[in-house]
């Protein structure tokens, strides 16, 4: 097992960027299937933070995974008009290729994956469906599904940032249900064009303060005819909730293309 810190020139972010990648032995070597799971922080962290806090490392090597972790600052993994701010094409375009061809991966749609949790479990369902035919599979912990509550942020903001960050990230605020920003936006384009949507699978704490907008939508998934698991348990944001379910999400990512 290697754990890389890759520094690289990113065209989307217009400057160097730090990549922490985990990569099995096995996979170095050349002799193993090789799949590719781009796994993104959270709010206020950084992209040490699976490293840190979860056994991510372990399951990597177990299930033969290169996980590549980027930073996306508080970014939500979204695209920005301004340069050097197109994290949603870095994650969903840039690096997947970058690191492919680094390690002279094949990475088809079957065999690439993104995960996340809260800001980051917004980002993978976010990218995944901006870049359908990139990832097949995804897993969102407690994501940060702001959508639904943006429209009623006070002019000073919350607790968490002010209105004027909300608007850098999402725009009029105002609008946020109707534009691209909005996962059921990308659903609803990718269904009108017969595009192969990701296959999703959630979690998040029956204590978690943003249990309803993922209950909200996991219903429009069901709704739509969505392929994906939800799942629900006693817990908070925090890993002693996300660590539960953590092998699960990365075994069920490595059960994809089995009966193809």
């Amino acid at each position: 097992m290697a754990i890389l810190s890759i520094e690289y020139a990113s065209d989307c972010l217009r400057r160097t960027v730090d990549v922490k990648a985990v990569v099995p032995w096995e996979m170095a070597g050349g002799g193993a299937k090789r799949r590719l799971l781009i796994l993104l922080h959270g709010y206020g962290n950084r992209n040490t933070e699976w490293i840190r806090n979860s056994s991510i490392v372990s399951l990597a090597s177990k299930y033969n995974l290169c996980v590549v972790m980027p930073s996306g600052e508080n970014s939500f993994y979204l695209d920005g008009k301004e340069t050097g701010r197109q994290y949603g094409t870095f994650v969903g375009s840039e690096l997947p290729e970058f690191i492919c061809g680094l390690f002279g991966m094949n990475c088809g749609r079957e065999d690439t994956f993104i995960g996340g949790l809260s800001m980051g479990g917004f980002g993978a369902i976010h990218v995944s469906l901006r870049f359908p035919r990139r990832f097949g599979r995804l897993f969102a912990f407690s994501s940060a599904l702001l959508q639904y509550g943006l429209g009623q942020v006070p002019p000073e903001g919350n607790s968490v940032a002010n209105r004027e960050y909300y608007e850098l990230m999402f725009g009029d605020l105002k609008k946020v249900m109707d534009s691209r920003s909005n996962p059921e936006v990308l659903i609803r384009e990718a269904m009108e064009k017969g595009e192969q949507l990701p296959e999703i699978y959630m979690a998040c704490g029956t204590e978690d303060f943003l249990l309803e907008p993922n209950r909200r939508f996991a219903a429009f998934l069901r709704e739509h005819g969505v392929k994906h698991e939800y799942h629900e348990g006693p817990g908070s944001h925090d890993f002693a909730f996300w660590n539960q379910y953590l092998e699960r999400a990365v075994r069920w990512l490595a059960e994809s293309g089995r009966d193809a």
